[in-house]
């Protein structure tokens, strides 16, 4: 199968399967996966190791700035996954926390962060053939993607899922606390002023409320055959 230099762009909120989505869709047509929520979490795990971070969640801004040139966050692939490192440690568990999802978007409403990380992010998808999820990679990273989805689904199912994902990890909160940190991160990531959250106008949207995993590969296996001729 020839497969076009092209990128997919996959924005939406927290928890609703951006990430998984894009690795199965990376799985099925050979692409390059990039997680740029990752990074963002990289960048705050970071800060927060480095006392950046206050007990009230403010972020000393200047000190984060100033560490960013000699920040080294990079994707490795390993056994066809792609990781995120901090220097020579791999961080995936650690940037997944609800601790760290709790300080992610004063941190990515940064400016300069998000220049940093879209600069990295630029540099790894050199060569095309990319899919690549986050909230402004259609809007911002972006504009000139190929093909870009926007996912969305329910606050409750989304908090459901988040919870569930903890849960497995032997994180113990409740459903509540779960669903206000997800509107909370909603509300910041769609009301900052760079960058903030929202739909492209070119994009497609994929409700995925009520869909499963199955349903969800079907729909974008028939949107890139439609769109490029694509088989996977």
């Amino acid at each position: 199968m020839i497969i076009p230099d092209i990128i997919i762009a996959v924005d939406g909120c927290s928890s609703t399967g951006k990430s998984t989505f894009a690795k199965m869709v990376a799985s099925a047509f050979g692409f390059l996966y990039l997680d740029s929520g990752a990074m963002y979490r990289g960048v705050t795990l970071f800060a927060m190791e480095g006392g950046m971070i206050a007990e009230d969640g403010a972020v000393d801004t200047l000190r984060l700035l100033d560490a960013l040139d000699g920040l080294d966050l990079h994707f490795v692939n390993e056994d066809g996954a792609t990781k995120l490192y901090l220097g020579e440690r791999c961080i995936e568990k650690e940037i997944r926390t609800l601790e760290v999802s709790s300080h992610v978007s004063p941190v990515s409403a940064i400016g300069q962060v998000r220049a940093f990380v879209d600069s990295r992010l630029h540099a790894f998808s050199q060569g095309g053939r990319v899919i690549m999820d986050g909230r402004d990679i259609g809007t911002t990273v972006f504009p000139a993607a190929e093909l870009k989805i926007f996912m969305t689904a329910s606050d409750e199912v989304r908090a459901q899922r988040r919870f569930d994902e903890l849960a497995a990890k032997g994180e113990k909160h409740t459903f509540e606390e779960v669903l206000a940190n997800l509107r909370e991160r909603d509300y910041i990531d769609s009301h900052r002023e760079v960058s903030p959250l929202r739909q492209a106008e070119d994009a497609f949207v994929l409700d995925n409320t009520e869909m499963t995993m199955h349903e969800e590969l079907v729909w974008v296996q028939g949107l890139i055959q439609g769109r490029f001729g694509i088989l996977c």
